[in-house]
């Protein structure tokens, strides 16, 4: 049964975190995915109130089988199992979301710089083209007046 606990306990945090992150979702995930957005959202809510049952029944199953203080005690070891599994999950999966947003934002970065390359060379051609026929124009008119 402690077995079960400890996957209960990590599935209550891994619902809190996606709960979070439905709140303060990425950036990119804002911008291009807003029907997610709104999905994690409604799925986070759900599993939040199916998770305040189980809570209740957990809370009933332990002070009528060990006690009213087995409760406090599942509520200690929880927080530590929350701690210790945000400090190396969690820290990941954030690090991997701040990584692909930053090659996002230099992916964007190179787009509009190469878009305003070819802007400027397209510029400079035109600016090339007309200069010859000037150039010739002046020519053509010196002769004529000569």
């Amino acid at each position: 049964m402690s077995g079960d606990l400890g996957r209960w306990m990590g599935a209550v945090s891994d619902i809190d975190n996606a709960e979070k992150q439905a709140k303060n979702p990425p950036l990119f995930k804002k911008l291009f995915d807003k029907n997610s957005i709104e999905q994690a959202a409604i799925q986070a809510f759900s599993a939040k109130k199916k998770l305040e049952e189980q809570r209740y029944e957990l809370k009933m199953f332990l002070n009528m089988t060990y006690g009213p203080g087995a409760y406090s005690d599942l509520l200690a070891m929880e927080g530590q199992i929350r701690k210790q599994r945000q400090e190396m999950v969690y820290k990941q999966q954030k690090m991997r979301q701040q990584m692909f947003e930053v090659i996002g934002w230099i992916f964007l970065g190179f787009l509009v710089l190469g878009f305003i390359g070819i802007i400027a060379m397209i510029w400079s051609d035109r600016a090339k083209a007309i200069e010859p026929f000037n150039t010739q124009n002046s020519f053509i008119i010196r002769e004529y007046n000569d």
